[in-house]
C-alpha cells in the first residue's frame, strides 16, 4: 500500500500553544482510529525468598491485572517516516530530536534529516521537533484512515521545517506536572537545562552545572563537591531525582557529601523551584531537581541511537567522557547501555593551588524494556563510584585534608500501562533499590567516618483525563524502607526509617484559566537501633504525621502573557542526622550534635509570577515568600569539642525566606540575542530578624549571543553582590564580576550531528569568592581556564 504523506510547515506559532492543522495531500481530514490491544500475561515466581518481593510484585502487577480483550479487528502498527529541514534553505537537519508529546516516544534524525517513530497505533498525536540553533516546533498529526483500517500496517511521512533562532520556544517539562507541558504552562516556576546550555555549563557536579539558573546556587568544598541551593534552602529540603525517582545517597548529611549523580550523560535537567511538588514529597520545601537520562528505554528505536561526549578543563586538568546508546534488539526489546568516567587534578586559582581537591569518578549502567501495545515493562541497573579529596586547613581539620570514597549501586523496575484501566488512562508502577556507602579516610587510609544507607521503595501513580468537574488529575501512593548505618568516630545510632504516603492532584481547565489543587499525607517512623539516654537527650523512636497541600491558578492571555500564583503548605520531618547525630564529622570538620526532640518543619509558601512569550521575547519574573515554622539548621555554637572541632547544634526556630527571580531572552534580530538572569533571597529568624547562615547574595548574569544554525559566539558577565547579611560566626563576602566567553560549532559529519564548544572561564583571572564555599577562607574560586567539550549525536 502506498504511504500517506503529510507536510507540516512547523514555523514558530504566533502565540503560545498554537499548533498547525495537518491534512493529507487530498485536503481530507484524516480520521483517528484508536484501538485497545491485548495485554500479555506475566508470571513471577519464587518471591517468598526475595527481600524485595513486595516492590517487585507491585511493579509486575499491571501485566497480571490487565483485562484481556475479546477477538477483534487486528491493530495497526504505524511507522512515522519523517524529515526535518531548515525552513529557509530546505537543507536536512541531522541530530534533531523528534518526540511524541505525552508518550515518551522519541527519535533522532540522520544526516539526511529522516526519522522514524515506530509502534504507534492509529490516532491523533502531537509531535515536537527540536534542534540546536533552531526554534522548537510543535505540530499535530492524525494517522489512520477509514480505507486503511483493513491494512496490517501503513506508513505516514511527516516533513517538519524549523526556523533558525537564537532563542527557542519554552521547553516541555514532566517534573511535578500532571501531564507533559511547556514550561510557560506550568503552575509553579520551572527551569530546564538542555542542549547548548547543558553542554556549555557542564561540570563535575549537578549543583555546579545548574548554579547559573534563576534562584539556584551551589555550596562547595572544592571542584568535586557541590550541593544545590534553591532559594536559600539546601540539604533535605531539595529533592534530587533521577528519572523521577529519589537518588538515595547521603548528600543531605554533610557539606562534604556531593550528590551521587554524574550529569555528563543527562539528556536534560529540570528544576522546580519552591514548595508544592506533592508528587514526590512534602519535604521538598526548596524545590525538586530531576536529572533525566531515560535509563529504562521508553520506546523501540528504529536503529541504533545515542550520544557521546568528551570534555576537558584546564583549571583542574580534568578529562571526562561519557557515551550512551540504545540498541534495537529482536522483537520489541530495546537495550540502553551507558558508561562515564572523569579524572581531575587539584584546583588552580589566581593565588595558588587548592591541594587535595583531585578526584576520579566512574559510572555505568544498562537498562532494557519490553515495549508492547499496552505499555512497557522494564528495568535498569547502575553503578557509581567517586573518589575525591577534601582540602585541609580548617579549624580542627587535618592539614593534608581527607579522602572520600563513595559507592552507589541502584536498580529500578518500571511498568507503564498506556491502556485505560478503570478511571485511569495511564498507570505507572515503580520499584527501586539503592545501596550506598560513604567512607571518609584520614592519612594512611584510616577510616574516620562511615555512612551506609540501603533503600527500597515502591510507587504507584495513576493519571486520569476528564473526571467529573476535573479536566485531568493524578493520584498515587508510595512506601519506602531505609536503613542507615554509621561508623568510625561517629556515635550516631544505626537507624531504620519507614515512610508511607498518599497524594492527589486535580486540575480544572476553564480555557484561559487553569486551576490545580493537591493534597498529600505522609507517615514517617524513625527507629534507632537502641533506646538510651545520651548527652544529646533521650534517643527513642519518633513517629511523624504530616498533611501537605497546594493550590495554584494560571491565567493565559492570547497575547502570550501568563499570570500565575500558587500557595502551598509543605511539611518536612527531621532527617536522621538532625535527630540523632553525635560525634565528629571528619571531612566536614565539625562536631555535630542532634536533637531527638525536634518537631517537623511546617512551611507556608506563596509564589506570584508573570511570564511573557512571543516569537522574539521570553521573560519571567517571580516573587516568593516562604514562612517556615521550626526551621531546622545546624548552628555554630562558637565552642570547640574535646577533639578541637567547632560544635554545630541542630535546633529549630521559626524562619522566613523571601525574594525574587527573573530571567529574560530577547531575539534582537539577525541572529543577535540578549539574555539576563537575576535572583535574590533573604533568610532570617523571625523572632530576632537575625540572618541565617549560608544564604546566597543577589546574583545573576547578562549575556550577548550571536547565533547561526551552524555556529555561535557568546560573551557573558557573571555578577554577585556583597553578602553582609551573615549568620553568627559567619564572615561577609565581597561582591564580584567575572567575564566568560564561549564559541560553538555544529557540523554534520558522517551523517551525525557534531558539536564542539570552547569556553574561556574567568577571562580576567579575577580573584573572587563564593559566599557558600566552605573553603573561601583558604582559596578563591578557579582562575582563568579553558573548557573544551565535544559531543556527537547519532
Amino acid at each position: 500500500m502506498p504511504a500517506i504523506q503529510f507536510v507540516a510547515l512547523a514555523h514558530a506559532p504566533e502565540r503560545r500553544g498554537a499548533r498547525d492543522r495537518v491534512v493529507n495531500p487530498d485536503g481530507e481530514q484524516v480520521e483517528a482510529d484508536v484501538k485497545l490491544s491485548m495485554v500479555a500475561r506475566a508470571c513471577v515466581g519464587g518471591i517468598r525468598r526475595h527481600p524485595l518481593a513486595l516492590v517487585l510484585c507491585l511493579t509486575v502487577a499491571p501485566t497480571l491485572a490487565m483485562p484481556q480483550v475479546a477477538a477483534q479487528e487486528p491493530g495497526q502498527a504505524h511507522v512515522f517516516e519523517g524529515n526535518v529541514r531548515d525552513a529557509g534553505t530546505g537543507q536536512p537537519l541531522a541530530g534533531a530530536h523528534v518526540s511524541v508529546v505525552g508518550r515518551e516516544t522519541r527519535a533522532v534524525t540522520r544526516g539526511d534529516g529522516t526519522f522514524h517513530l515506530t509502534g504507534m497505533a492509529a490516532g491523533v498525536y502531537t509531535l515536537r521537533a527540536e534542534r540546536l540553533g533552531y526554534r522548537g516546533a510543535t505540530v499535530d498529526v492524525t494517522v489512520g484512515t477509514v480505507r486503511a483500517r483493513r491494512a496490517v500496517a501503513e506508513s505516514a511521512e511527516i516533513v517538519i521545517e524549523l526556523v533558525p533562532s537564537p532563542i527557542g520556544l519554552a521547553d516541555l517539562v514532566v517534573t511535578a506536572t500532571i501531564s507533559e507541558r511547556t514550561a510557560a504552562e506550568a503552575i509553579r516556576p520551572v527551569s530546564v537545562m538542555a542542549g547548548d546550555d547543558l553542554q556549555r555549563q557542564l561540570t563535575a557536579t549537578v549543583a555546579g552545572t545548574l548554579a547559573s539558573m534563576p534562584g539556584l546556587a551551589a555550596t562547595r568544598m572544592g571542584p568535586s563537591v557541590a550541593q544545590p541551593v534553591i532559594r536559600g534552602m539546601s540539604g533535605d529540603r531539595v529533592l534530587m531525582l533521577e528519572d523521577g525517582t529519589a537518588v538515595g545517597d547521603a548528600s543531605n548529611s554533610g557539606s562534604d557529601h556531593t550528590t551521587a549523580l554524574d550529569p555528563s550523560s543527562a539528556r536534560r535537567i529540570e528544576v522546580v523551584r519552591g514548595p508544592g511538588a506533592l508528587l514526590y514529597g512534602g519535604n521538598a520545601l526548596g524545590g525538586v531537581i530531576n536529572v533525566i537520562r531515560d535509563e529504562i528505554p521508553t520506546a523501540m528505536p528504529h536503529r541504533l541511537t545515542g550520544a557521546a561526549t568528551l570534555q576537558t578543563e584546564t583549571s583542574t586538568g580534568s578529562l571526562a567522557g561519557s557515551a550512551s546508546a540504545v540498541f534495537p534488539l529482536a522483537g520489541r526489546v530495546p537495550l540502553r547501555v551507558e558508561v562515564a568516567a572523569r579524572t581531575a587534578g587539584d584546583l588552580k586559582t589566581p593565588v595558588g593551588t587548592l591541594l587535595n581537591t583531585d578526584g576520579e569518578l566512574f559510572s555505568g549502567g544498562a537498562g532494557t524494556a519490553y515495549v508492547a501495545d499496552w505499555g512497557r515493562l522494564g528495568g535498569s541497573f547502575r553503578g557509581y563510584r567517586n573518589y575525591y579529596g577534601i582540602p585541609g586547613g580548617f579549624v580542627g581539620g587535618h592539614q593534608e585534608g581527607v579522602r572520600i570514597e563513595m559507592e552507589r549501586v541502584s536498580s529500578k523496575f518500571r511498568t507503564v500501562v498506556e491502556e485505560p484501566v478503570g478511571p485511569f488512562h495511564n498507570l505507572r508502577f515503580d520499584a527501586t533499590h539503592t545501596w550506598y556507602t560513604h567512607r571518609e579516610l584520614e592519612a594512611s587510609d584510616i577510616l574516620g567516618t562511615l555512612f551506609e544507607q540501603q533503600r527500597a521503595s515502591a510507587d504507584i501513580l495513576g493519571r486520569h483525563e476528564r473526571w467529573g468537574p476535573f479536566t485531568a488529575g493524578a493520584m498515587g501512593g508510595r512506601a519506602s524502607w531505609e536503613d542507615f548505618g554509621y561508623g568510625g568516630s561517629l556515635h550516631t545510632p544505626d537507624t531504620r526509617r519507614l515512610k508511607a504516603a498518599l497524594y492527589l492532584l486535580e486540575e480544572v481547565d476553564l480555557g484561559s484559566v487553569l486551576i490545580e489543587s493537591g493534597l498529600r499525607y505522609d507517615w514517617t517512623l524513625a527507629d534507632p537501633a537502641e533506646d538510651r539516654v545520651s548527652d544529646i537527650g533521650e534517643i527513642r523512636d519518633r513517629t511523624f504525621h504530616s498533611l501537605s497541600g497546594s493550590l495554584g491558578v494560571l491565567y493565559k492571555s492570547a497575547s502570550g502573557l501568563v499570570l500565575g500564583a500558587s500557595v502551598a503548605r509543605a511539611v518536612r520531618t527531621p532527617d536522621v542526622p538532625e535527630l540523632y547525630s553525635e560525634g565528629p564529622h571528619l571531612a566536614a570538620y565539625v562536631f555535630e550534635v542532634g536533637n531527638p526532640s525536634l518537631e517537623s518543619e511546617v512551611g507556608r509558601g506563596l509564589d506570584v509570577f508573570l511570564r511573557f512569550e512571543s516569537d522574539r521575547v521570553r521573560a519571567e519574573v517571580t516573587g516568593f515568600h516562604n514562612d517556615i515554622r521550626n526551621h531546622i539548621y545546624g548552628e555554630d555554637t562558637g565552642r570547640l569539642s574535646r577533639v578541637r572541632l567547632p560544635i554545630y547544634q541542630f535546633r529549630g526556630n521559626d524562619a522566613v525566606f523571601s525574594g525574587f527571580e527573573a530571567g529574560v531572552d530577547v531575539d534582537a534580530g539577525r541572529g543577535l540575542a540578549l539574555e539576563g538572569v537575576a535572583s535574590l533571597v533573604n533568610g532570617s529568624l523571625k523572632e530576632t530578624d537575625r540572618p541565617l547562615p549560608l544564604v546566597p547574595p543577589l546574583k545573576g548574569h547578562v549575556a550577548l549571543k550571536y547565533e547561526r544554525p551552524s555556529w555561535y559566539v557568546r560573551a557573558e558577565a557573571e555578577m554577585a553582590d556583597e553578602q553582609d547579611r551573615v549568620g553568627e560566626f559567619e564572615t561577609p563576602t565581597r561582591g564580584y564580576t567575572v567575564f566568560n566567553a564561549t564559541a560553538g560549532v555544529r557540523l554534520t559529519l558522517g551523517g551525525r550531528l557534531n558539536v564542539l564548544t570552547v569556553s574561556l572561564v574567568n577571562a580576567g583571572n579575577t580573584v573572587y569568592r563564593n559566599h557558600l564555599s566552605r573553603v573561601k577562607e583558604i582559596m578563591p574560586e578557579a582562575g582563568r581556564g579553558l573548557n573544551v567539550s565535544y559531543r556527537v549525536v547519532f
